[in-house]
């Protein structure tokens, strides 16, 4: 806009040259170029004029905005520090009143002396093997779903409370929620956990697969469990009022007496899910004897319980961390690898041992087609393949929940484990739709019912039964079913601190129609761990 002007005299200049040199008349005059120039130029310094006041408003306006944000911010301030400073008034007065209330509460029980039981006021009788110490402070005993707990509790009689439990399986989440409280109603808490395991082992003719010698054994980790749920928050010198030294030296005789009998478990026959293996540590852990044994001994025995969901724990409190590596060891030569990935996640132990490198190799083991037949088949081929699709369907099942409880989708997509899971299906499926078109029909009976109407039905339905009883699936695949709860330890992996043991907490949760298998088949892995 500046040179403007002198834009003008130059185009004056040239017009004047070019009308010299002209050879006709020009219609158009400088004077009118002049002036339409000039009328541009005052147009453009008009609506330059604009802008400038458009940019100074602009301006004006957002300093104003700053200064309203300022001090808006300046109250939000002032009033968050006046809410704090209230919350925090509210919340001395709430400590306060705690404090109090609880000052008061025990001087009232140190005024108090209860002489009276009654059915609804239960109290503690005193350990009888300390003379200085009480085995449970007196309380009010309260069991709301099962009162017949207190009573057995209170009269020692371990045979009929184990009695009670199995009839009551059913409703395990209850009982494992109230044993505990009844516990405390026993003169002796410790010894009458330590009676209810005489039938552990049962009689020698009973067969180690008997559901009610399964079910006892189930019994009697729940109440090893329970008892230990009796130390939370007590110190070394409360505990020793519940398990007397008596207690402990009766402990160690009973797992001095098991132990002979673990050296003839099998590992691989075990799957994992050995109640004789759990209910051994499970007694060392809760009546606190473990220093008495070897831990190279203790750490061959974690393959025999990999699959039970106390394991960690245990493992923890008995000081096996350090033995973890080698145990996963195992368990990987095994063929156990996802017993070994669970582990590795409960010890932090995934960069030692890869998850997704253990999960393929799973795979790829399951896929493998055996080299011998199986004896008296008669289609080897067939049913080698059987077995091969069998297991591969059940290892690509387990992997996908591996990887969800640990949350491996991203280093290892399920959709293509879906998607084979879907085609083996289909496959098997397939497969015995065309069995049940190839069966041969039988003959319509004669009018004159020879042989009878319903013969050849007969035979149909033994022949359905036998084709559809097929045999059991390898244990090397198991169902497993693993709560990532199970599995969410927070902290160090090493617990070597002492500290009082509490069994598993874990929340045992059923649907109504489930139906639990309580004295099932022990390596059956196909419904979460009862006891």
């Amino acid at each position: 806009m500046d040179s403007t002007a002198s834009k003008i005299q130059q185009l004056q200049k040239a017009f004047a040259e070019l009308e010299s040199h002209r050879a006709v008349t020009l219609n158009l005059k400088w004077k009118q170029i002049e002036e339409h120039f000039q009328g541009l130029q005052k147009s453009l310094k008009r609506r330059f004029t604009e802008l400038e006041e458009q940019e100074k408003d602009f301006d004006t306006k957002i300093v104003e905005s700053r200064q309203i944000l300022d001090k808006r911010k300046a109250d939000v301030a002032v009033k968050e520090q006046t809410s704090l400073e209230s919350l925090q008034e509210k919340r001395d007065a709430a400590v306060s009143a705690i404090l109090n209330a609880m000052v008061k509460h025990e001087n009232q029980a140190e005024g108090e002396v209860v002489e009276e039981k009654t059915g609804d006021e239960l109290t503690t009788a005193k350990n009888t093997s300390s003379g200085t110490e009480e085995s449970v402070q007196n309380t009010n005993i309260q069991v709301k779903a099962y009162p017949e707990l207190v009573k057995l509790c209170q009269e020692m009689n371990s045979e009929a409370l184990n009695k009670f439990i199995s009839d009551n399986r059913k409703d395990l989440v209850t009982l494992r929620e109230e044993i505990p409280i009844a516990l405390k109603a026993a003169s002796d808490p410790a010894y009458l956990v330590l009676d209810s395991l005489k039938g552990f082992y049962g009689p020698e003719d009973v067969h180690k697969k008997d559901a009610n010698l399964l079910g006892l054994r189930r019994t009697c980790i729940m109440l090893m469990e329970c008892l230990s749920s009796l130390f939370v928050n007590m110190d070394a010198g409360s505990v020793s009022g519940i398990i007397s030294e008596n207690a402990k030296e009766r402990a160690k005789a009973i797992a001095e007496e098991w132990k002979p009998k673990l050296d003839y478990l099998d590992v691989d026959a075990s799957y994992g899910n050995s109640l004789e293996a759990h209910a051994f540590l499970q007694l060392l852990a809760t009546f606190r004897i473990n220093s008495d044994f070897d831990q190279d001994c203790l750490s061959k025995l974690i393959p025999m319980v990999s699959r039970r969901r106390q394991t960690a724990e245990l493992c923890r409190y008995l000081g096996l961390s350090e033995k973890m590596p080698g145990v996963i060891d195992v368990l990987v030569k095994n063929g156990r690898q996802i017993d070994a990935v669970n582990l590795a996640f409960a010890f932090e132990l995934t960069e030692q041992f890869s998850p997704v490198s253990l999960l393929k190799s799973y795979l790829a083991e399951a896929k493998k087609v055996p080299s011998a037949a199986k004896p008296g088949s008669t289609s080897p081929g067939a049913s080698a393949q059987n077995d091969v699709n069998e297991k591969e369907l059940t290892a690509l099942k387990a992997v996908i929940k591996c990887i969800e409880d640990h949350s491996l989708e991203i280093q290892f997509p399920v959709d293509p484990l879906q998607k084979q899971v879907l085609e083996i299906e289909k496959a098997k499926a397939d497969k015995k739709r065309a069995t049940e078109v190839a069966k041969p029909q039988s003959k319509r009976p004669r009018a004159s019912g020879v042989g009878g109407a319903h013969a050849p039905r007969a035979a149909n339905v033994a022949t359905d039964k036998n084709f559809y009883g097929g045999g059991r699936m390898p244990e090397r695949y198991p169902q497993y079913v693993y709560e990532r709860p199970s599995y969410g330890y927070s902290g160090p992996a090493e617990h070597h601190h002492v500290q009082p043991y509490v069994g598993p907490t874990a929340v045992y949760n059923f649907s109504p129609n489930h139906q639990v298998n309580f004295f099932g088949n022990a390596y059956q892995y196909q419904t979460a761990y009862l006891h």
